[in-house]
Protein backbone atom coordinates (compact mmCIF):
# COMPACT_ATOMS: atom_id res chain seq x y z
CA UNK A 1 0.00 0.00 0.00
CA UNK A 2 1.30 3.11 -1.21
CA UNK A 3 -1.08 5.60 0.36
CA UNK A 4 -0.54 8.05 3.38
CA UNK A 5 -1.87 7.43 6.12
CA UNK A 6 -3.01 11.15 6.95
CA UNK A 7 -2.99 10.35 11.15
CA UNK A 8 0.08 9.39 11.48
CA UNK A 9 2.48 11.78 13.95
CA UNK A 10 4.25 14.74 12.90
CA UNK A 11 8.11 14.97 13.94
CA UNK A 12 8.69 16.36 17.29
CA UNK A 13 9.83 19.82 17.19
CA UNK A 14 12.44 20.84 19.87
CA UNK A 15 11.85 23.07 22.56
CA UNK A 16 13.18 26.71 22.11
CA UNK A 17 13.27 29.03 25.67
CA UNK A 18 11.53 32.21 25.57
CA UNK A 19 9.43 30.97 22.38
CA UNK A 20 7.75 27.81 23.01
CA UNK A 21 8.01 28.26 26.65
CA UNK A 22 8.66 31.65 27.76
CA UNK A 23 8.09 31.30 32.21
CA UNK A 24 10.82 28.51 31.78
CA UNK A 25 13.43 30.03 34.06
CA UNK A 26 16.87 31.01 31.88
CA UNK A 27 20.11 28.82 32.08
CA UNK A 28 22.42 31.66 33.09
CA UNK A 29 21.56 35.15 34.96
CA UNK A 30 19.93 36.44 37.62
CA UNK A 31 16.88 35.16 38.81
CA UNK A 32 14.23 37.00 41.14
CA UNK A 33 12.64 35.75 44.43
CA UNK A 34 10.96 38.77 45.25
CA UNK A 35 8.68 40.26 47.97
CA UNK A 36 6.32 42.66 48.02
CA UNK A 37 7.72 45.45 50.89
CA UNK A 38 5.06 47.21 52.48
CA UNK A 39 6.79 48.89 55.34
CA UNK A 40 10.27 50.33 55.88
CA UNK A 41 11.66 50.16 52.01
CA UNK A 42 12.41 53.03 49.56
CA UNK A 43 11.50 53.53 45.85
CA UNK A 44 14.66 53.96 44.21
CA UNK A 45 14.70 54.68 40.23
CA UNK A 46 16.61 52.26 37.76
CA UNK A 47 17.86 55.39 36.20
CA UNK A 48 20.06 55.61 39.18
CA UNK A 49 20.84 52.24 40.40
CA UNK A 50 21.87 51.28 36.66
CA UNK A 51 23.59 54.34 35.61
CA UNK A 52 26.27 53.46 32.93
CA UNK A 53 28.47 56.33 34.26
CA UNK A 54 28.32 55.96 37.91
CA UNK A 55 30.64 53.67 39.93
CA UNK A 56 29.10 50.69 42.32
CA UNK A 57 30.05 52.90 45.43
CA UNK A 58 28.25 55.87 44.11
CA UNK A 59 25.19 54.09 43.19
CA UNK A 60 24.97 52.91 46.82
CA UNK A 61 25.59 56.17 48.22
CA UNK A 62 23.03 57.59 46.68
CA UNK A 63 20.82 54.58 47.60
CA UNK A 64 21.67 55.10 51.25
CA UNK A 65 21.18 58.59 51.52
CA UNK A 66 17.93 59.00 49.44
CA UNK A 67 16.64 56.27 52.29
CA UNK A 68 17.83 58.29 55.60
CA UNK A 69 14.98 60.85 57.29
CA UNK A 70 15.73 64.55 56.66
CA UNK A 71 18.55 65.97 58.55
CA UNK A 72 20.76 63.13 58.72
CA UNK A 73 24.68 63.65 58.51
CA UNK A 74 25.59 62.71 55.43
CA UNK A 75 29.09 64.80 55.10
CA UNK A 76 32.27 62.45 54.21
CA UNK A 77 32.93 61.85 58.18
CA UNK A 78 30.10 60.95 59.11
CA UNK A 79 30.15 58.64 55.75
CA UNK A 80 33.45 57.07 56.50
CA UNK A 81 32.36 56.45 59.80
CA UNK A 82 29.08 54.23 58.49
CA UNK A 83 30.84 52.42 55.65
CA UNK A 84 34.24 50.37 55.43
CA UNK A 85 35.42 52.42 52.86
CA UNK A 86 37.90 55.78 53.92
CA UNK A 87 37.39 59.10 53.05
CA UNK A 88 38.73 59.64 49.85
CA UNK A 89 36.82 57.12 47.95
CA UNK A 90 33.65 58.51 49.71
CA UNK A 91 34.64 61.70 48.94
CA UNK A 92 35.13 60.75 45.17
CA UNK A 93 31.74 58.99 45.16
CA UNK A 94 29.89 62.07 46.39
CA UNK A 95 31.41 63.97 43.45
CA UNK A 96 30.53 61.50 40.98
CA UNK A 97 27.06 62.15 42.71
CA UNK A 98 27.16 65.40 42.16
CA UNK A 99 28.57 65.66 38.90
CA UNK A 100 25.57 64.01 37.19
CA UNK A 101 22.54 65.87 39.71
CA UNK A 102 22.19 63.39 42.22
CA UNK A 103 23.45 65.89 44.78
CA UNK A 104 23.63 69.28 45.83
CA UNK A 105 26.12 70.57 48.21
CA UNK A 106 26.09 74.47 49.29
CA UNK A 107 27.48 76.14 52.43
CA UNK A 108 25.27 78.51 54.42
CA UNK A 109 25.79 80.70 57.29
CA UNK A 110 22.74 80.42 59.82
CA UNK A 111 21.35 83.21 61.96
CA UNK A 112 23.60 82.51 64.54
CA UNK A 113 26.86 83.28 61.80
CA UNK A 114 27.41 79.37 61.91
CA UNK A 115 28.90 78.28 58.68
CA UNK A 116 27.15 74.57 57.77
CA UNK A 117 26.70 72.47 54.21
CA UNK A 118 23.26 71.86 53.34
CA UNK A 119 23.02 68.91 51.09
CA UNK A 120 20.06 68.25 48.86
CA UNK A 121 19.76 64.99 47.28
CA UNK A 122 17.16 64.09 44.02
CA UNK A 123 16.47 60.72 42.80
CA UNK A 124 15.51 62.07 39.54
CA UNK A 125 18.25 65.00 38.21
CA UNK A 126 16.42 67.58 36.31
CA UNK A 127 13.08 67.71 37.35
CA UNK A 128 11.37 70.96 38.64
CA UNK A 129 11.39 70.53 42.05
CA UNK A 130 15.07 69.90 41.91
CA UNK A 131 16.14 72.80 40.13
CA UNK A 132 14.18 74.89 42.07
CA UNK A 133 15.69 73.41 45.05
CA UNK A 134 19.22 73.30 44.12
CA UNK A 135 19.12 77.27 43.12
CA UNK A 136 21.81 78.90 44.77
CA UNK A 137 20.41 80.85 47.91
CA UNK A 138 21.62 84.19 49.85
CA UNK A 139 23.17 83.18 52.85
CA UNK A 140 20.94 84.52 55.65
CA UNK A 141 21.30 87.40 57.27
CA UNK A 142 22.73 88.06 60.39
CA UNK A 143 20.40 90.28 63.11
CA UNK A 144 22.80 92.70 64.63
CA UNK A 145 20.54 93.31 67.29
CA UNK A 146 18.42 90.57 69.59
CA UNK A 147 15.54 92.23 69.04
CA UNK A 148 15.49 91.63 65.69
CA UNK A 149 15.30 88.04 65.46
CA UNK A 150 11.81 87.83 66.95
CA UNK A 151 9.96 91.05 67.56
CA UNK A 152 8.33 91.18 70.89
CA UNK A 153 5.09 91.80 71.83
CA UNK A 154 4.76 95.87 72.96
CA UNK A 155 4.32 96.32 76.92
CA UNK A 156 0.44 96.29 78.51
CA UNK A 157 -0.22 100.18 79.34
CA UNK A 158 -0.06 101.41 82.66
CA UNK A 159 -1.92 104.46 84.34
CA UNK A 160 -0.36 107.85 84.44
CA UNK A 161 -0.02 110.27 86.46
CA UNK A 162 -1.63 113.67 86.74
CA UNK A 163 2.07 115.17 86.96
CA UNK A 164 4.84 114.45 85.31
CA UNK A 165 8.00 116.11 87.45
CA UNK A 166 11.03 114.89 86.46
CA UNK A 167 12.01 114.18 90.63
CA UNK A 168 8.14 111.90 90.25
CA UNK A 169 9.61 109.92 87.58
CA UNK A 170 13.17 109.27 89.17
CA UNK A 171 11.74 108.08 92.19
CA UNK A 172 9.93 105.67 89.73
CA UNK A 173 12.78 104.77 88.10
CA UNK A 174 14.60 103.95 91.55
CA UNK A 175 11.91 101.90 92.56
CA UNK A 176 12.20 99.61 89.74
CA UNK A 177 15.48 99.43 89.76
CA UNK A 178 15.40 98.28 93.29
CA UNK A 179 13.04 95.57 92.60
CA UNK A 180 16.34 93.20 91.52
CA UNK A 181 17.58 93.28 94.96
CA UNK A 182 14.40 91.60 96.41
CA UNK A 183 14.11 88.99 93.30
CA UNK A 184 16.96 88.44 90.55
CA UNK A 185 14.07 87.40 88.12
CA UNK A 186 13.09 90.97 87.99
CA UNK A 187 16.18 92.38 86.35
CA UNK A 188 14.51 94.99 83.95
CA UNK A 189 16.18 96.72 80.95
CA UNK A 190 16.26 100.42 80.49
CA UNK A 191 13.43 100.33 78.14
CA UNK A 192 11.41 98.19 80.49
CA UNK A 193 12.21 100.46 83.18
CA UNK A 194 11.40 103.73 80.73
CA UNK A 195 8.14 102.20 80.03
CA UNK A 196 6.87 101.28 83.97
CA UNK A 197 8.17 104.56 85.48
CA UNK A 198 4.87 106.80 84.94
CA UNK A 199 2.82 103.37 86.56
CA UNK A 200 4.82 103.74 89.91
CA UNK A 201 4.68 107.68 89.56
CA UNK A 202 1.30 107.34 89.81
CA UNK A 203 1.24 105.04 92.80
CA UNK A 204 3.50 107.49 94.49
CA UNK A 205 1.02 110.71 93.20
CA UNK A 206 -0.97 108.68 95.27
CA UNK A 207 0.29 108.77 98.47
CA UNK A 208 1.63 104.91 98.62
CA UNK A 209 5.51 105.15 99.84
CA UNK A 210 8.11 103.44 97.88
CA UNK A 211 8.10 100.49 100.31
CA UNK A 212 4.72 99.82 99.50
CA UNK A 213 5.34 100.25 96.32
CA UNK A 214 7.61 97.23 96.38
CA UNK A 215 5.83 95.23 98.42
CA UNK A 216 3.18 95.41 96.19
CA UNK A 217 5.14 94.62 93.25
CA UNK A 218 7.06 91.97 94.31
CA UNK A 219 4.50 89.99 96.52
CA UNK A 220 3.49 86.38 95.80
CA UNK A 221 5.37 86.06 92.72
CA UNK A 222 4.93 82.38 90.96
CA UNK A 223 7.74 80.19 91.57
CA UNK A 224 8.67 79.47 87.63
CA UNK A 225 10.77 81.22 85.60
CA UNK A 226 9.24 84.85 84.59
CA UNK A 227 9.39 84.89 81.08
CA UNK A 228 8.43 88.60 80.73
CA UNK A 229 8.90 90.39 84.36
CA UNK A 230 8.04 93.89 82.84
CA UNK A 231 4.76 92.29 81.36
CA UNK A 232 3.86 91.20 84.77
CA UNK A 233 5.19 94.14 86.56
CA UNK A 234 3.11 96.55 84.28
CA UNK A 235 -0.41 93.91 85.01
CA UNK A 236 0.20 94.42 88.70
CA UNK A 237 0.48 98.32 88.30
CA UNK A 238 -2.67 98.62 86.64
CA UNK A 239 -4.26 96.00 88.49
CA UNK A 240 -3.74 96.81 91.91
CA UNK A 241 -4.02 100.81 91.11
CA UNK A 242 -5.02 101.96 94.82
CA UNK A 243 -7.45 104.81 95.14
CA UNK A 244 -6.66 108.32 95.73
CA UNK A 245 -6.28 109.77 98.50
CA UNK A 246 -9.38 112.40 99.96
CA UNK A 247 -9.29 115.94 99.04
CA UNK A 248 -7.76 118.02 101.06
CA UNK A 249 -8.34 122.07 100.21
CA UNK A 250 -5.57 124.42 100.08
CA UNK A 251 -4.59 126.55 103.55
CA UNK A 252 -5.57 129.91 101.79
CA UNK A 253 -9.19 127.90 101.19
CA UNK A 254 -9.52 125.95 104.74
CA UNK A 255 -11.78 127.97 106.92
CA UNK A 256 -10.37 129.64 109.77
CA UNK A 257 -10.52 128.15 113.43
CA UNK A 258 -14.01 129.01 115.48
CA UNK A 259 -12.74 130.43 118.58
CA UNK A 260 -14.20 129.22 121.81
CA UNK A 261 -17.58 130.12 123.99
CA UNK A 262 -16.41 132.12 127.14
CA UNK A 263 -19.15 133.40 129.27
CA UNK A 264 -19.25 137.56 129.76
CA UNK A 265 -18.41 138.90 133.11
CA UNK A 266 -20.81 141.65 132.72
CA UNK A 267 -24.13 139.96 132.00
CA UNK A 268 -23.29 136.25 132.04
CA UNK A 269 -23.93 136.14 128.04
CA UNK A 270 -22.29 133.48 125.70
CA UNK A 271 -19.94 134.54 123.33
CA UNK A 272 -16.94 133.67 121.09
CA UNK A 273 -13.79 135.20 122.35
CA UNK A 274 -10.03 133.71 122.15
CA UNK A 275 -9.90 135.17 126.01
CA UNK A 276 -12.32 135.29 128.99
CA UNK A 277 -13.74 138.84 129.31
CA UNK A 278 -17.11 140.87 128.69
CA UNK A 279 -18.74 140.65 125.49
CA UNK A 280 -18.97 142.92 123.04
CA UNK A 281 -22.10 144.89 124.83
CA UNK A 282 -20.42 145.13 127.67
CA UNK A 283 -17.33 146.83 126.89
CA UNK A 284 -16.41 150.11 127.69
CA UNK A 285 -16.75 152.21 124.30
CA UNK A 286 -13.45 154.14 123.37
CA UNK A 287 -12.89 157.53 124.50
CA UNK A 288 -13.15 159.50 121.13
CA UNK A 289 -9.39 160.53 119.94
CA UNK A 290 -8.54 164.10 119.92
CA UNK A 291 -8.87 166.43 117.58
Amino acid sequence: MDTENPSAPLRAQSRIPRENHPAEKPFAGVTHDHVRHTENFTVVGNDLVQHPELSGLAIGLACYIQSVRPGTAVDIKTLAARFPEGPTRIAAALNELETHGYLSRSRERTATGRIVTRTVSCNRPGHRSATRDTAPRRPARRPTDPDEAAPRKRLPAVPQPSCTAPALLQAAVEVLTGLRRRDPRLLLSATDAEHLAPGVAAWLEREVTPTAVRHALTANLPDEPLIRPAALLAHRLTAQLPPPPPFRPPASLAPAPRNPLQTCDGCDRAFRAPEPGRCRDCRPEAPPEAA
